[in-house]
């Protein structure tokens, strides 16, 4: 399972409901656009959600 969580006040917060039972033991792999570029990249996320959504600005073709 592969989902996306914000992190506020030092939790974890899965953006959908998790298919787990109380005590559940799982494995956690954090990534984010700055990790993955090694700080090269700097942008606010939101920024670069829309970017990366819009037709007239993202770089990637259908």
């Amino acid at each position: 399972m592969k989902i996306q969580a914000i992190y506020k006040d030092n939790l974890l917060k899965p953006s959908k409901k998790l298919n787990l039972h109380n005590g559940d033991k799982v494995q956690i792999e954090i990534t984010n656009a700055v990790r993955r570029s090694k700080g090269i990249i700097r942008i606010d996320t939101e920024y670069g959600k829309e970017i990366a959504e819009s037709d007239e600005l993202s770089l990637l073709e259908d």
